[in-house]
C-alpha cells in the first residue's frame, strides 16, 4: 500500500478505485444508468467516460435486469464488469439475475465458469428519499450462498475494498451508504486492496463490544467517545464485509469484553443484527455478562417526512442507550 495519503471524500475514493482498476485491468468495464457523461447519480463515475470512452463506460436503458444479465454473460467470457444500480431498492428488478445466475454460476458449472462482477449500489436512508430510495437491503441477500456483500464505512476502506472486489472472482454486492458519500478521510493515493472478509477494530476498548456496519460505525465511534467520559470503554468492530463476515474478530472481541451490542440500520426482523446476535449467543454464551443488545431500524417503510424518518431509523442516541442498557444489565 502507498504510504502517501490524501484527504478525500468517500465518493472520490470510489472514483479513484474505478479509475485505477480500469487502468490496470483491460477486461474491466463500467455499466449502468447515467454513468457516462453525467457521471452517475452520485458522481462516482465522473470523468471516467471522457477518459476511457463509451466502449468501457456504458450507459444503459432503465433496465436493471438487462444490466446484470449483461454482466453475468460478460463475466463468463473473461470480462470484469462493474455495474452501478442507482439505488439499492432497484435490486429487486434484477434479483433473479443476481441470486439464480451470478451466485450459482461457479457451482452450477463445476468451476468451469466464474462470475467476477461487482454490483455497486447506493443504500440507506436519512435524506428524505422515501420508501423506494432509502432501504437497507443486505438482508435480502444474506442467505444466498455464492454472493459476497461488502459494506465500507470510511473513504480508505471504500477504495481498498472496491479494488479487492474488482480483483475477486466471486460476484460482489458493494453497498455504499448515501449518508457516507460526503464523509472525508485520509486515503492512500496509489493502488491497494483491503482484504474481503476481514473486519477491523475501529476503536479498542475493554468493557463492551459494538459490532457495526456502514453509517452505524461513525455513530458507534462518536458514542464511544462520549461514553468514555462516564468510564465506559467501548470497542468498535467495523464488519466491512457482511457476507462472509469475520466471525473470528467479532467473537474474540466479545470474549474479551464480555458484553456486546450489534448495530445496523435495517429492520430488526430477519436481518444482520439477528444473525450476529444469534452467533454471539451461541459461541460466547459463557463469556457474556448480559444479553446482546440490538440497535436496528423499526419494522416500517421509510417515510418521505424527514422527522418521521428519524423516528424510523436508528441514531447515535440509540447506540448510546443500548450500550448503557447492556452495561446496567451486567451489574
Amino acid at each position: 500500500m502507498s504510504t502517501t495519503t490524501k484527504k478525500t471524500s468517500f465518493t472520490k475514493a470510489l472514483n479513484d478505485a474505478l479509475d485505477q482498476g480500469m487502468d490496470r485491468f483491460d477486461e474491466m468495464f463500467l455499466i449502468g444508468e447515467d454513468i457516462g457523461e453525467m457521471g452517475g447519480d452520485f458522481g462516482v463515475t465522473r470523468k471516467l467516460w471522457a477518459k476511457y470512452g463509451a466502449e468501457r463506460v456504458r450507459d444503459t436503458p432503465l433496465s436493471e435486469a438487462a444490466i446484470i444479465g449483461t454482466c453475468v454473460g460478460a463475466s463468463m467470457v473473461g470480462m470484469r464488469p462493474v455495474a452501478e444500480i442507482m439505488f439499492a431498492d432497484f435490486l429487486g428488478e434484477c434479483y433473479d439475475q443476481i441470486v439464480n445466475n451470478a451466485a450459482k454460476l461457479h457451482y452450477m458449472f463445476d468451476g468451469q465458469f466464474k462470475a467476477p462482477l461487482v454490483i455497486r449500489t447506493a443504500c440507506g436512508g436519512g435524506f428524505g428519499g422515501g420508501p423506494h430510495h432509502s432501504q437497507s437491503v443486505e438482508g435480502w441477500f444474506l442467505n444466498v450462498p455464492g454472493i459476497v456483500i461488502v459494506a465500507p464505512s470510511n473513504p480508505a476502506d471504500a477504495k481498498g475494498l472496491l479494488l479487492a472486489s474488482i480483483e475477486s472472482d466471486d460476484p460482489v454486492l458493494f453497498l455504499e451508504h448515501k449518508a457516507l458519500y460526503r464523509s472525508r478521510g485520509e486515503v492512500p493515493v496509489g493502488y491497494y486492496t483491503t482484504p474481503l472478509g476481514s473486519a477491523a477494530i475501529a476503536r479498542e476498548g475493554t468493557d463492551i463490544t459494538v459490532v457495526a456496519t456502514m453509517r452505524m460505525v461513525p455513530m458507534a465511534l462518536s458514542a464511544a467517545d462520549e461514553l468514555e467520559a462516564d468510564g465506559i470503554s467501548v470497542e468498535v468492530v467495523d464488519l466491512r464485509t457482511i457476507r462472509p463476515y469475520d466471525a473470528e474478530t467479532v467473537l474474540t472481541s466479545v470474549a474479551k469484553t464480555g458484553r456486546a451490542v450489534v448495530a445496523n440500520e435495517a429492520p430488526k426482523i430477519g436481518g444482520l443484527g439477528a444473525e450476529l446476535s444469534a452467533r454471539i449467543h451461541e459461541e460466547c454464551f459463557s463469556d457474556l455478562q448480559a444479553p446482546v443488545g440490538r440497535v436496528d431500524g423499526l419494522d416500517a417503510p421509510i417515510p418521505f417526512s424527514v422527522p418521521l424518518e428519524h423516528e424510523i431509523l436508528p441514531g447515535e442516541a440509540d447506540v448510546k442507550a443500548a450500550i448503557r442498557t447492556t452495561m446496567e444489565a451486567s451489574r
